[in-house]
């Protein structure tokens, strides 16, 4: 059988049969759910801001224009006001989201890599090697990873290489457990044993035969950890943790104008707003791609 056959993707142990088709056909289909299409629209809007910020501000991200925390157009402060120090809140949002979204995806797509590597040799071999690699992937989480994080930022420094190699490590191992969870009842199909009877290599098998049948709940799972990616990050900035604590970003923007929410929100108020949107769309998406990996494609009003 060839590696396009369909096969079972089980996560954790719950049933989640993949439809046919590749993963195009999975993202197209997906598409027909209006929380995906919903969810992909607030990813977006923040992915262009992100990167067209910097170029249409219209003040520098450490530009001085006015007194503290003064009020939309007063004073001579921009749409959104100014912060705790004077500068425009507005360019200063257009200016903080790249680093919070490239560091993010780096991370988890890092973490990705790990996980599905140790989950799909786990589930392949089947042996003391199986249980060695799972029970180092439940010690990793047994630590929340926003603890873990701190952790390694205050031991080694807070570098956008330490942040993002955290947060990496603190992913492979609950990606881990949701590629060999799915994986495992893909090993047991004939269409794998014809593979080892042709002498494939073993990594050949496992990217050309197990990962192609176990995309559904990898998608899934690559949602959900960008948006605990997301979040982590942002609260490292918060807590003051950022490369850069007085750099344009949209965790320390929170920290630094906490304070005027009662009298000049917009400090705070604009980047909780995107970072609660960001996390909703990735969500969303997630969401929309498990439903049509699972075989529910309709919702109310799609008929």
């Amino acid at each position: 059988m060839s590696q396009t056959e369909q096969a079972p993707a089980l996560a954790e142990g719950v049933d989640t049969p993949t439809p046919p088709g590749r993963t195009s056909s999975l993202l197209a289909r997906s598409l027909r759910l209006w929380r995906t299409r919903i969810g992909l629209l607030f990813v977006l809007i923040l992915v262009v801001i992100a990167i067209i910020g910097p170029w249409i501000a219209p003040h520098g991200a450490s530009e001085f224009v006015a007194t503290p925390f003064s009020k939309p157009g007063q004073n001579g402060a921009g749409i959104l006001g100014s912060d705790y120090i004077g500068q425009d809140v507005y360019s200063r949002f257009l200016y903080g989201g790249s680093s919070i979204l490239l560091s993010a995806t780096i991370s988890t797509a890092i973490g990705m890599v790990l996980g599905i590597a140790i989950g799909l040799v786990a589930a392949y071999a089947r042996n003391a090697l199986d249980e060695v690699l799972m029970r180092a992937m439940d010690v990793i989480m047994a630590f929340p990873q926003i603890l873990l994080a701190l952790v390694a930022v205050s031991l080694i420094g807070a570098g956008w290489g330490i942040i993002i190699a955290a947060i990496a490590l603190t992913t492979a191992p609950r990606v881990a457990r949701v590629t060999r969870g799915a994986a495992l009842p893909v090993v047991e199909r004939d269409f794998v044993a014809a593979t080892e009877s042709m002498g494939l290599s073993r990594p050949r098998i496992l990217t050309g035969e197990l990962f192609p049948s176990i995309l559904g709940p990898i998608m899934v799972e690559a949602t959900l950890r960008l948006t605990y990616s997301i979040g982590v990050i942002a609260a490292l900035a918060f807590l003051g943790l950022a490369p850069d604590p007085n750099g344009a970003n949209w965790g320390s923007m929170i920290q630094q104008n906490q304070l005027a929410l009662a009298t000049q929100p917009w400090g705070a108020l604009a980047p909780i707003l995107a970072i609660a949107l960001l996390t909703m769309g990735t969500g969303l998406i997630g969401d929309g791609i498990a439903r049509t990996a699972a075989g529910i494609d309709r919702e109310r009003g799609d008929e």
